[in-house]
């Protein structure tokens, strides 16, 4: 069994890098595109007014401009504002927080050990944030336990008890490492090398995790960072909430599961056919507040478009910047139902295992 250690004083080490400090690959590969967002024929709301001294920045270029990860986490808190540094919420007694110990430099499985230099992992990073979505409810209340999204992964792990870290160490080590390391790991010994790749035999550990069917759209909202991002995340939050059930999306609320009632029963035909589903959260920091509104459209490995044809962007995490209301039904048009990707607002594109794609 693992044991808790308490927490170095480290922790506050943890920074996300740049995207010119990661060598993450960036791949330039076809994705259907429109120049420029639709004009909206809906009557969406106002854009929010941004706070004395921070304008939004509408001259920089957005394509690549996006921190690469290997996977992005992100922890059910059914919260839609947090601490500045989100390891810090509830005294530091977090999921988010007990990610990065073990992640971050100086942690447990951390390649920064053999990177002494680096402040994040150089080959395999993984991108621990926030979500304002709620947890699974649990058969047994009595224990407390926390959801996470895994994405591009698309999984869900719905119970991560919160009595023990050794649900921690099983998330990271059956979902979280890599299966098999950079050649810049070469010079490790076997033991380092077994330590830092995941483990199938994990898995097990952990119960319920599933795929994921929904499309998720997630808004930073990251108020208690950046103010701008504190305004426009919820302005946009509720315009997608609004427009998608208008191009045929049942928005989800609640948590994914709840095991504390008796579900009821499927109507419809039972089939391989998934439904039209999606759900809109917040999300903390991941960089270019001055780009507000940050949205990322993840589209699910399965998802068919209204033609029964494979979604273009099936199994896509798709990176928006400098998106305001009256923006939501055309993004929704062009990149959710239609798999486009809007040129002008595109910061890059992420596929499973890491791959950043831009135009």
């Amino acid at each position: 069994m693992f044991s808790r250690r308490l927490r170095p004083l480290s922790r506050g080490l943890w920074k996300q890098a740049t995207p010119s400090s990661r060598p993450t690959a960036i791949a330039r590969r076809f994705l259907n595109t429109v120049q420029t967002c639709p004009s909206p024929t809906c009557d969406c709301a106002d854009t929010p007014a941004m706070p004395e001294g921070l304008p939004i920045d509408t001259k920089s270029p957005l394509n690549g401009v996006m921190a690469g990860y290997a996977e992005q986490l992100l922890v059910c808190t059914g919260k839609e504002d947090w601490s500045s540094r989100i390891e810090e919420e509830n005294g530091g007694d977090n999921l988010a927080a007990d990610l990065k110990e073990l992640l971050g430099r100086g942690g447990l499985y951390s390649d920064c050990s053999f990177f002494s230099f680096l402040a994040f992992q150089p080959f395999h990073n993984i991108s621990v944030l926030n979500a304002s979505f709620p947890s699974s409810v649990s058969r047994r209340p009595e224990v407390q336990t926390t959801s996470a999204y895994l994405l591009p992964s698309f999984q869900y792990v719905p119970f991560l008890p919160r009595v023990s870290f050794d649900a921690v160490h099983a998330l990271v080590k059956g979902y979280l490492l890599p299966e098999k390391l950079h050649p810049m790991h070469d010079g490790l010994s076997p033991i380092h090398k077994d330590r830092l790749t995941r483990k199938d035999a994990f898995r097990p550990l952990l119960h319920g995790v599933r795929d994921v069917q929904d499309v998720l759209i997630l808004v930073c909202g990251h108020g208690g960072r950046d103010m701008r991002c504190g305004l426009m995340g919820p302005a946009l939050q509720k315009e997608f909430e609004a427009q998608l059930p208008k191009k045929g999306y049942e928005v989800m609320r609640g948590p994914l599961l709840d095991e504390s009632v008796t579900a009821p029963s499927l109507s419809g035909p039972v089939g391989d056919d998934i439904p039209s589903t999606a759900r809109v959260g917040l999300i903390s920091h991941i960089g270019g507040h001055k780009f507000a509104g940050n949205v990322i459209i993840y589209i699910p490995p399965r998802l068919n478009t209204k033609d029964n044809e494979p979604h273009p962007l099936a199994g896509h995490g798709v990176w928006y910047g400098r998106v305001e209301p009256k923006h939501v039904q055309g993004i929704i048009e062009e990149t959710v139902v239609k798999g486009n990707v809007v040129k002008d607002m595109f910061r890059g594109a992420i596929k499973k295992g890491g791959e950043v794609v831009r135009l």
